[in-house]
C-alpha cells in the first residue's frame, strides 16, 4: 500500500520540488549532492579566486519532530480527492513520538512525507533569501557563499522559519562554517577544491567491520563506495586483508 501511494504522489509533488533537493528522488542522491556541492565550490569562489565558505547545517531530530498536521495541511494544497487524504492522514497518524509528532523513519512513503515538509524550507531559502548555492540531502543541507559574515546573518532566519512555520529546530551542536578549502564534511564524504576522501569515522567502521565479517559481498559494497572518492590506500588496505584471511598472501 504505501509503494502504491508512493507512485500516486511522487510524480504530483517531485515536479514542485527544488533541482538541489537530492535525497530519495529519481536521478538524485548522495554523490550527486557531492558533486554539485564541488561544482557550487567553483562558482562561489569564482574559480578558486576567492576564498568559499560554507555553511552546513541540520535538523535537531527532524524525523521525530514533523508535525503532523503541518504536514497533512501541506499534502492537502495539492491533494483534493477527501478518500485519499483520509487514507493517507490514516498513515501519517499510525505512528507518533509524540502527540501529533513523527513519522516513520522506514516506510518509502516517510522519504516522499519528509521532502513535501522541507521542501518549505527549500521555497524560502531560494525564492525569499534567494540564495543561489544551496543543496539539501533529508535534512542535512549547506549554503556556499564568498561571505562569511553572509552565513552568519542568515542563521537565525533560516532557524526562524523552521520553528515559526514548520516547528522544527536546527541541531545546535551541528551548525557550522569553515572554509571549503579545509575540508567539507557532508554525506559522508569530505570534499576539497580538487578531491574528496572518505569520512574518517566510516573509514574506521569499515576496517573494524572487514575484520569482523570479511564476505565477499561486504567487499564488493565497500569497494562500490570507494569508487566515488580519493581511496587507494584504503583499497589496498581492504583488499589485503581480504586474500589473507583467504590465505591467498
Amino acid at each position: 500500500m504505501h509503494h502504491a501511494i508512493f507512485r500516486i504522489l511522487y510524480p504530483i509533488f517531485d515536479k514542485s520540488f527544488i533541482f538541489d533537493s537530492y535525497s530519495c528522488r529519481n536521478n538524485k542522491g548522495v554523490h550527486k549532492a557531492i558533486n554539485r556541492l564541488n561544482q557550487f565550490s567553483q562558482k562561489a569562489s569564482k574559480n578558486n579566486t576567492k576564498t568559499c565558505w560554507v555553511l552546513k547545517c541540520d535538523v535537531k531530530k527532524f524525523f521525530d519532530s514533523i508535525d503532523q498536521e503541518i504536514l497533512i495541511n501541506l499534502i492537502k494544497n495539492k491533494i483534493k480527492d477527501e478518500d485519499a487524504i483520509w487514507l493517507i492522514s490514516k498513515i501519517i497518524k499510525s505512528f507518533s513520538i509524540l502527540p501529533g509528532k513523527g513519522i516513520p523513519l522506514g516506510n518509502i512513503t516517510s522519504q516522499l512525507f519528509a521532502n513535501i515538509y522541507l521542501n518549505e524550507l527549500d521555497q524560502f531559502i531560494k525564492h525569499k533569501l534567494k540564495i543561489r548555492y544551496y543543496i539539501r540531502y533529508c535534512d542535512d543541507f549547506a549554503i556556499l557563499t564568498d561571505s562569511k559574515n553572509y552565513l552568519e546573518n542568515i542563521i537565525f532566519k533560516i532557524g526562524d522559519f523552521l520553528q515559526n512555520n514548520l516547528k522544527l529546530i536546527l541541531h545546535p551542536s551541528k551548525i557550522e562554517i569553515r572554509k571549503f578549502n579545509q575540508g567539507i564534511d557532508f554525506l559522508g564524504y569530505v570534499s576539497f577544491a580538487c578531491y574528496k576522501i572518505l569520512r574518517t569515522k566510516t573509514k574506521n567502521r569499515m576496517l573494524k567491520k572487514a575484520k569482523e565479517n570479511y564476505k565477499i559481498e561486504m567487499l564488493s559494497s565497500y569497494l562500490g563506495i570507494l569508487k566515488h572518492c580519493n581511496s587507494f590506500k584504503l583499497k589496498i588496505i581492504l583488499l589485503k586483508n581480504y586474500f589473507s584471511i583467504l590465505k591467498i598472501f
